[in-house]
């Protein structure tokens, strides 16, 4: 890059090092961003408004496009040509990557929940896993800067579990659709709370972002630019300073350092020539993806960094998290046959059941020590694939019971915390190499009674409300181990550089500078102490505008 005279290489172009490149831009740093896969365009390439019906298979999915034929992942998901990844014996782990620009908020739920002063210090109310290296109040005001530039519809609900926004920070929430009212009113029997979801969607215009008008599946893309990526926003707005520019199909193969083992540069493969290209740099940040930045790491091996870069204290790899997840559904006879309108909304549940449990674990009611929520799948979707249901006979007589039933599932989507264990990490496998020469990752997983008794009992509660709801729900319910997703599959992966106040047992400190290399950065999923139940891609944003803003400030001083 002879012409672009760079401050910092970022790599990933994702929720963290999209932020991270558009606080640096604007704090008048120079970024040059470098990204795995191609180049990617929703304005030009979402296929809004194209129907199921007007897809392959009815658009259903498959091993090349694992959300379905129009989903926005175009050359990524838990398989992906050329980039294996082994595990290891008695392990079960899926990677999803999504090689494009823009990495995973092209696809993303979208759902913006803020952790609590609970999730920041769970090691100090029941002694397990890690406290993160700040309190709540720390972060707080970078949340409310966060939710005001991504635009973050919602309402503030005084929940425990459920820190507030600032006033006039969130947008209206959309309305909630008739079954999640009922939904709202069986919970309600039982004292649990059925509140609106914070989502990443504009229900109001801003900056050059449309509000969403409520016609095509977030999950398709946004050309309009209401249901938040990064190619929509950060990356364009940094841009716009002229202080950017991205190179695209470059795979990062290391961190490279000097003669004194501190880091000045990064060596990628180009994928379309399958060369070798090494670029200095004064800064680098990597925000690949929690497992991604951590392979980096741990291939960057130098004799003065035998076992990977960063990695004096051993835990890059270490501590791998995902979301517990499970779920349960049933019909409802209360909603056949109900009168026929448009339930699309913003594609996410309007409404969503946080987690109400904190004052009977502090009292040890429950046995499971952390938290979960349940995301609720109802309403008139799209038809697919498949019409579900018991479906009986032919003709008319089968067109009947199908209208009769449309719209009458209810699906409880539980989402649970997770603690580090010892059994969960990652490691190279110099046994095997992808496509471009790099060893890959070998993943080693196993589920602890913490989470298998969370998941239980987030079955038999949603059990308890699909039956108040007038449900037959199916009996006996599957067993946690057969009801919980496989790790990775829920795409919450994170821990692997985790942060912390002691460069003995975290990777780096609560800025996101590695303790071991002054001028070396992560700022993804990997520096999670914790993985809250919440879906994490909102805090990995308020994480690099706050930590970016400190870096800019301290390469500003001469520190850095």
């Amino acid at each position: 890059m002879k012409d672009f005279d760079y401050d910092a290489i970022v790599v990933g172009s994702g929720a963290g090092g999209a932020m991270a490149a558009y606080t640096l831009t604007k704090e008048g740093k120079k970024v040059l961003m470098l990204e795995a896969g191609r180049d990617y365009d929703p304005k030009t390439e979402s296929p809004m408004f194209k129907t199921n019906a007007e897809a392959p298979l009815l658009g259903a999915g498959n091993v090349d496009k694992d959300f379905g034929f129009y989903d926005a992942t175009v050359d990524g998901g838990w398989t992906v040509p050329d980039e294996p990844y082994t595990t290891g014996e008695d392990s079960d782990f899926l990677w999803w990557r999504a090689r494009m620009l823009g990495g995973r908020t092209n696809h993303w739920g979208r759902y913006s929940l803020r952790f609590s002063e609970h999730d920041f210090k769970g090691k100090s109310r029941d002694g397990l896993g890690a406290d993160w290296p700040f309190e709540y109040k720390d972060i707080a005001p970078w949340y409310d800067k966060t939710e005001e530039l991504v635009g973050i519809c919602g309402t503030n609900t005084g929940l425990p579990d459920m820190p507030d926004s600032a006033e006039g920070v969130l947008q209206p929430p959309p309305v909630a659709r008739v079954p999640e009212l009922l939904v709202q009113a069986a919970a309600k029997k039982h004292g649990i709370p059925v509140v609106p979801m914070h989502r990443a969607v504009l229900t109001r215009p801003k900056d050059d972002r449309q509000a969403c008008f409520y016609a095509t599946p977030c999950g398709h893309g946004c050309s309009i630019g209401a249901a938040f990526q990064t190619t929509t926003s950060l990356i364009p707005m940094a841009k716009k300073t002229g202080r950017l520019q991205v190179i695209t199909n470059a795979m990062v193969k290391s961190v490279d350092v000097d003669n004194n083992g501190q880091v000045n540069g990064v060596t990628y493969i180009d994928k379309k020539t399958a060369k070798a290209v090494s670029l200095p740099a004064r800064v680098v940040i990597l925000a690949a993806s929690a497992c991604e930045s951590a392979r980096v790491l741990l291939n960057s091996k130098s004799k003065h960094h035998p076992n990977g870069l960063a990695n004096s204290s051993g835990q890059v790899g270490r501590n791998i998290m995902d979301s517990t997840g499970a779920g349960l559904g049933a019909h409802i006879p209360a909603l056949e046959n109900r009168p026929r309108y448009n339930e699309d909304g913003h594609t996410g549940n309007h409404l969503f059941i946080p987690w109400w449990g904190h004052e009977m674990q502090e009292r040890g009611e429950l046995d499971f020590p952390r938290g979960y929520h349940f995301e609720l799948g109802t309403g008139f979707g799209q038809p697919g694939s498949g019409v579900g249901g018991n479906i009986q006979g032919y003709g008319k007589f089968a067109k009947d019971q199908v209208k009769k039933d449309y719209g009458t599932g209810v699906y409880f989507a539980l989402r649970g915390e997770m603690l580090p264990n010892e059994h969960c990490y990652m490691e190279i496998d110099e046994n095997v190499k992808d496509k471009w020469g790099i060893p890959v990752v070998k993943f080693h997983w196993k589920w602890s009674e913490h989470e298998l008794n969370q998941v239980a009992h987030g079955l038999k509660t949603a059990k308890m409300l699909l039956e108040t709801m007038g449900a037959k729900v199916q009996d006996p319910l599957p067993t946690p181990e057969q009801a919980i997703a496989k790790g990775g599959q829920i795409i919450h992966e994170i821990g692997t550089t985790r942060m912390g106040a002691d460069p003995k047992d975290s990777v780096t400190n609560q800025y996101s500078q590695t303790w071991d290399c002054p001028n070396l950065f992560v700022m993804d999923g990997g520096v999670f102490a914790s993985n809250p139940h919440k879906n994490c891609t909102l805090t990995i944003m308020t994480l690099a505008m706050r930590n970016s803003t400190w870096l800019a400030q301290e390469m500003t001083k001469g520190n850095i």
